[in-house]
């Protein structure tokens, strides 16, 4: 076999797949992935709606700019779970009170 096979020995190996060094883009994925963890997990107490509404719409925001400026397959599949994971607090957090906490 002529070719070399190279191997892959950390994360950001995996997230720069193509050689490249991605500092704003693998940032995106990293922000959005913890920002979906604390959406998701502060939908446990319904009392902190407004954290997990806000987080999660901050992190749909993010989430939707690091895929508009994705470079590889491994930045895409964080950035996908990390927008699911804030969808899924965003709405809960609506369904518990929203926004505003009911004020409007």
């Amino acid at each position: 076999m002529a070719q070399a096979v190279r191997t892959q020995r950390n994360l950001l190996s995996l997230l720069n797949s193509d050689g490249k060094a991605h500092p704003v883009e693998n940032t995106l994925a990293a922000v959005t992935v913890a920002l979906g963890a604390i959406a998701v997990l502060t939908t446990l107490s319904p009392g902190l709606h407004l954290v997990s509404s806000w987080v999660g719409l901050i992190g749909i925001g993010t989430g939707l700019w690091g895929q508009f400026i994705s470079s590889t397959t491994g930045e895409r599949f964080l950035l996908i779970i990390g927008l699911g994971a804030a969808a899924l607090g965003f709405y809960i957090g609506l369904a518990h009170g929203g926004l505003f906490g009911g004020v409007f």
